[in-house]
């Protein structure tokens, strides 16, 4: 049973990510219908949500049929095209300001956010180092940190702490399943965790979320308010919700109730259980991804399945938290549901490149006669 799971884990996989992308259209519909960017037209941010499925497919079906060693030759020019990109969100006139954070690029009537590129660098670029390590030895994790906490860096700048954090998760996961000795997590972790914590520090709006997020009640109506009406909405979907499409936050009560705040939206309208549903959607994605992993004899095909799974799991899991006020406020959509077309190309193609891998193992199976 396992030894399937294993060999099938990108296909159940895809399942999951599936089953979510079809319920984040459902309810982005529902959350989107009364929000002030649609205009006066309710279909507004459905209909741009599935036109970027259709290209975020597009990566995909790219993933699959491209082979992994020419992703792995790919990490230089990935590499340079990320940072380049992320210093552009620096550049007034190109770079786009937006809640205070400078995120996006606007080439003519198109923006998009190249931190969404940042994580599929990030997850190429350290598999490729990590797999050099019967030859590299230290230098691989050097190598990797170097990379990352370079898009890291610039990331920091642009005031992102959320996916500052999720690119040096994904990493450090990455690092761990390589097998990194103790003392080296030790210092990764201390330097991510001094880095995030002095630009919090030297920004008073971040640290306005955090004391807000330590006193909620008395910033209820502040800084609070955004996850403080979002746990209204999960108190009112209760165990069964209100029924779908019968959500009251959504009336301009919860603020982006159809980005980043989509998850208090399902708890109101399909209650606990449709929650419990979504996580647990999550959960078995990155379950199967990490069961296929073991299943790869190929060190880079291995890495690329871990980080996938491992980075979809951690960011969905940061914007729950959030959501349900467990951590301080930090704008991250949720993947697959929430709006948001750059997010959801990537997360398409990170399903896409465990998919390749899959297909990669099964070629070498059916060369060795040993496809069942």
């Amino acid at each position: 049973m396992i030894a399937r799971l294993q060999r099938n884990g990108a296909v159940a996989s895809l399942f999951c990510a599936a089953a979510l992308l079809t319920l984040g259209l459902i309810m982005l519909y529902s959350a989107s219908a009364y929000a002030k960017d649609a205009n006066g037209d309710q279909f507004f941010f459905l209909k741009k949500q599935a036109a970027w499925m259709v290209l975020g497919l597009t990566f995909a079906g790219t993933a699959v049929l491209t082979p992994l060693r020419i992703w792995r030759r790919l990490w230089i020019p990935l590499t340079l095209v990320t940072l380049l990109l992320l210093a552009l969100c620096l550049v007034p006139g190109i770079g786009m300001k937006l809640n205070g954070s400078m995120r996006w690029v606007r080439l003519g009537p198109f923006s998009f956010q190249p931190s969404e590129l940042a994580k599929i660098t990030t997850i190429v670029v350290s598999a490729h180092f990590l797999a050099l390590s019967d030859r590299w030895r230290w230098k691989s994790p050097l190598a990797t940190i170097a990379v990352v906490g370079a898009m890291v860096g610039l990331i920091l700048l642009e005031t992102d702490l959320g996916t500052s954090a999720l690119l040096l998760g994904t990493a450090f996961l990455l690092l761990f399943v390589h097998g990194l000795r103790w003392y080296w997590f030790v210092g990764i972790l201390a330097l991510g965790i001094t880095a995030v914590a002095f630009v919090a520090v030297r920004m008073p709006n971040r640290m306005l979320r955090v004391t807000s997020f330590l006193d909620a009640e008395k910033h209820s109506e502040g800084s609070f308010y955004q996850q403080y009406q979002g746990l209204i909405a999960m108190g009112s979907g209760g165990l069964a919700g209100v029924g779908l499409g019968a959500s009251r936050q959504k009336l301009h009560y919860l603020p982006y109730a159809h980005t980043d705040f989509i998850f208090p939206i399902v708890g109101e309208e399909l209650g606990l259980r449709g929650t419990l549903a979504v996580t647990a959607g999550f959960f078995l994605l990155g379950a199967f991804a990490f069961l296929q992993a073991r299943a790869l004899t190929d060190p880079f095909g291995k890495l690329i399945c871990v980080g996938a799974g491992g980075m979809l799991m951690i960011q969905a899991a940061i914007n729950i938290a959030v959501t349900t006020a467990m951590m301080p406020n930090k704008g991250m959509p949720l993947p697959f549901i929430s709006a948001g077309g750059s997010n959801l190309c990537a997360c398409l193609l990170l399903v896409g490149l465990m998919l390749r891998a899959r297909r990669e193992m099964d070629q070498r199976a059916l060369a060795a006669g040993r496809l069942e």
